[in-house]
């Protein structure tokens, strides 16, 4: 029998704190939530690999590192909502409920959706609300979000997800840039974002955050 508990241990040991991740609450979240129990059941096996995992679709459960240090960037405190954007199988809203005092997870895939949900109630997930809808939509219904976290890259951020970030709240992203992609957190002051560079990470682009050509003549 594969003993995941020491895996998950070598992940935290070998890959998130060698990366300069130093906050507590994302150590204790690592260590705790049990990666495995959140990916498709032939990767099991792989889950505590130090790269993205497949999800299909064009979509992956973000590498332990690139999850670990974007959480250490947003510096998630326990009186906060959380709005996670592609929460695939849920193991992205599971590890942030553990610093958050609620996670609105947001996932486009019925079935991940259905899934993640039965998956989130067995692990006593109870602060994560599964929310099945478009992720260039959010859930505004629960918002305005402390924080905005996005699980994948992407080429701009639409307004409709910025508009439900509280003002001086912040968002993670990924963003694609050519061959390395730039993982930025984002201060919403007076109604604006304000960028600052993170670390470098790669992931694909979710459908809906590509970046639109300008139409010229």
């Amino acid at each position: 029998m594969t003993d995941f508990a020491t895996r998950r241990t070598m992940m935290v040991d070998t890959q998130i704190r060698p990366s300069d991740v130093t906050k507590f609450p994302v150590i204790e979240a690592m260590l705790s939530v049990p990666r495995e129990a959140f990916v498709p059941d032939a990767l099991r096996e792989a889950a505590y690999v130090g790269e993205n995992i497949d999800l299909g679709g064009g979509r992956v459960m973000l590498e332990p590192r690139t999850l670990a240090k974007l959480l250490d960037a947003l510096d998630i405190q326990n009186d906060e909502l959380v709005l996670d954007l592609g929460a695939g199988l849920g193991y992205s809203s599971a590890v942030i409920a553990r610093m958050a005092e609620a996670v609105i997870a947001v996932e486009d895939d019925e079935t991940r959706a259905t899934e993640a949900q039965t998956i989130l109630s067995d692990q006593g997930a109870d602060n994560v609300v599964l929310h099945h809808g478009a992720l260039t939509e959010g859930a505004a219904e629960h918002g305005p979000y402390d924080v905005i976290v996005v699980q994948g890259a992407v080429e701009q951020v639409p307004q409709s997800i910025t508009d439900q970030l509280k003002e001086g709240g912040r968002i993670g992203c990924l963003f694609a840039e050519q061959t390395l992609g730039a993982v930025r957190i984002g201060y919403k002051i007076d109604g604006d974002i304000n960028w600052r560079f993170a670390f470098n990470a790669g992931a694909p682009v979710l459908a809906g955050f590509e970046r639109h050509a300008a139409f010229t003549l």
